[in-house]
Order: C-alpha cells, then sequence, then structure tokens
C-alpha cells in the first residue's frame, strides 16, 4: 500500500533590515557568492542548509527511480518532485528529523506528487522519527557525507550501451555528484544526465576504455581511467570524496 500524499504548504513572512553602505556592499558580495556557487553547482539544495516538509512512508525495496538495484539498506527514501532535480540528489545522504527522532537515509527514488521539503520514507526510517500510525509528520533536514562504511566510487554502464549510445552511472559517492566528464580527444566532454540517474553520450563514445572525471557538490573533482564498455558491471575504483 502506498501511503504518499500531497501537502498543502504555506508561505512565511519576509523581514527586511536596514543597513549601511559598508554592510549592504558586504551582503551583496555574500550574495553574489553563494549565486556563483549556485549556478556552479546547479543545486536547489545546498550544504549547511536545513530544509523542511512533511514526512511520509511507502513500502518499497530501495531501488527506484535513481535506478538503484533493490536490497541493501533499508533506510532508504524517495524525493520531492522539485528537489529531486532531474536525479541530482540522487545517492544523496540526508539526515531527518521528525516528532519521535532522526534518522539517516539514501535518496533512491523520487515521489513526484509529493511537494517542495517532503520527503517520502521508508517504513524502517519513518520509524526512527514518529510513529507509523501517524502516516505524515512535520520534518526538518539537511543534507549529510555518506557514512563511511559504503566504500569507494563505483561506475556502472548502463545496460543497452554500445560505441554509439552509451550512459554511465555513479554509484557509492560520499558527496551529490554534480557532473560526470569523459575524455575525448584529450578534452573533457560533459554529459547529459538523465532523470534515471544515469548521464547519457546520446551520439557515443567508442568502444572504451573510458576516462571519466566526477565532480562533487564541494568542486572536488575525481579522475577513474580504465572504466570499460561493460554494460551492467559494477566497476570499482579506489577513489572518494572527501567527507564533509
Amino acid at each position: 500500500m502506498d501511503l504518499r500524499h500531497a501537502a498543502r504548504r504555506g508561505s512565511g513572512n519576509l523581514n527586511t533590515v536596514r543597513a549601511s553602505d559598508h554592510t549592504k556592499s558586504a551582503v551583496s558580495a555574500t550574495l553574489l557568492v553563494l549565486l556563483l556557487v549556485a549556478s556552479a553547482t546547479s543545486c536547489r539544495i545546498e550544504p549547511g542548509q536545513t530544509y523542511s516538509g512533511d514526512g511520509t512512508y511507502y513500502l518499497g525495496d530501495g531501488s527506484g527511480n535513481c535506478s538503484y538495484p533493490a536490497g541493501g539498506s533499508v533506510l532508504y527514501a524517495a524525493m520531492n518532485e522539485t528537489d529531486y532535480e532531474n536525479s541530482l540528489n540522487c545517492g544523496a545522504y540526508i539526515q531527518a528529523t521528525g516528532p519521535k527522532g532522526t534518522t539517516t537515509v539514501k535518496v533512491a527514488d523520487r515521489c513526484p506528487e509529493c511537494a517542495p521539503g517532503d520527503i517520502d520514507f521508508s517504513p524502517e526510517a519513518f520509524d526512527q522519527i514518529a510513529n507509523r500510525a501517524d502516516g505524515r509528520v512535520p520534518i526538518t533536514w539537511h543534507l549529510v557525507s555518506a557514512p563511511a562504511g559504503i566504500g569507494n566510487l563505483q561506475f556502472v554502464v548502463k545496460d543497452g550501451s554500445n560505441p554509439w549510445w552509451v550512459a554511465f552511472q555513479v554509484r557509492q559517492h560520499a558527496n551529490i555528484v554534480t557532473t560526470l566528464e569523459v575524455q575525448v580527444s584529450g578534452s573533457w566532454q560533459a554529459l547529459e544526465r538523465q532523470q534515471y540517474n544515469y548521464f547519457l553520450a546520446s551520439s557515443g563514445l567508442g568502444a572504451g576504455p573510458f576516462t571519466i572525471r566526477v565532480t562533487d557538490i564541494y568542486g572536488q573533482q575525481l579522475v577513474q581511467s580504465g572504466i570499460t564498455l561493460s554494460p551492467t558491471v559494477v566497476q570499482g575504483t579506489n577513489l572518494q570524496f572527501t567527507r564533509h
């Protein structure tokens, strides 16, 4: 039984304050930096910010729109449509707090009917923040890095990939992955992210092997060579982003 619900959102009040020219300049400079960071990462959800909404739960198996395999940890969640950001937040870890307590979950799916700020949890995760009988509760949440126990980065080439059409997925990343690039003739070619959480080269990249560069939400870049055109095979690395 799917217990996802629509939520009605309220609007807050905006308080304004007067400031000296010096303060206004400093504020403007800070806003400019924030805008530049947002533009560089294209992230609606950012580290260091707390978000609020409704928490619900649904019956799943850890798979979903993020194209992860079923199984693994039972502490997973579906991100609302707006904050899912075309799969940008797939694999992100969030720490959520409800009336009963706090839990940390991995984003593995998307909830199209959920309002901005809402999170749809696995039943086991919901149990940690509220009584399951409540069904819907107010929550706050923020981004965190993945636990150290996840291991290192992995790459998966999508099923059906070939020299003329290929897509790559990144798994087990400690932080949100914002971009994936492949080295082509000495230059980096950025691949387009798909809603199903793969980075696609719709015209292909040849037979490989490939050298891939991934960038996280903090701007850290990691490069892995030798990724082969082996659809569905999980290809491990010795790389991992710095946790924050």
